[in-house]
């Protein structure tokens, strides 16, 4: 506070006093920018539309479009039934204990790095949906054998 007014207050009392400085029909001759009672975004309405300035924007439109007509859409496709892969029918331990590769001599580099190979060939999401749950069998049966491994190395 100054001198016992709000600082709000002390700009309020200078806007007010500078306003009674000036004349009254010095506001009458300059333009002004904003409309009393309307928010500053206020855009007013254009005064005048020429044929010239509708055409340009109508040229302008155009422009942007294509010249050629749109093709006919192709016949849908006929859906082809997927093919099951030869791999997701092996199911079993020693199967997948086959594929994997895994001996004795293994790393945990090298066993990370099968787990790895064998996910790329094999996981449900690189799958056709129809055969998402045999690879996800797949799968588990490969992580587990994987993680057995690996809790030999540490041995």
């Amino acid at each position: 506070m100054l001198f016992g007014k709000s600082l709000f207050q002390s700009v309020i009392d200078r806007l007010a006093e500078e306003e009674a400085e000036v004349p009254e029909d010095v506001g009458a001759t300059e333009p002004r920018f904003r409309i009393d009672g309307l928010g500053a975004s206020y855009a007013p309405e254009r005064v005048e539309a020429t044929l010239v300035d509708d055409s340009r924007r109508r040229d302008a439109y155009l422009f942007l479009m294509r010249d050629e007509v749109p093709e006919e859409p192709p016949e849908p496709a006929i859906p082809i039934e997927p093919q099951k892969p030869d791999w997701l029918g092996r199911l079993s331990i020693e199967e997948i204990a086959t594929d994997l590769a895994i001996t004795a001599k293994d790393d945990r580099e090298t066993l990370q790095e099968r787990r790895r190979a064998f996910a790329r060939l094999n996981h449900p999401d690189r799958i056709h949906a129809d055969f998402r749950d045999q690879a996800t069998t797949r799968m588990k049966i490969a992580n587990i054998l994987v993680d057995e491994a690996l809790l030999r190395c540490r041995m």
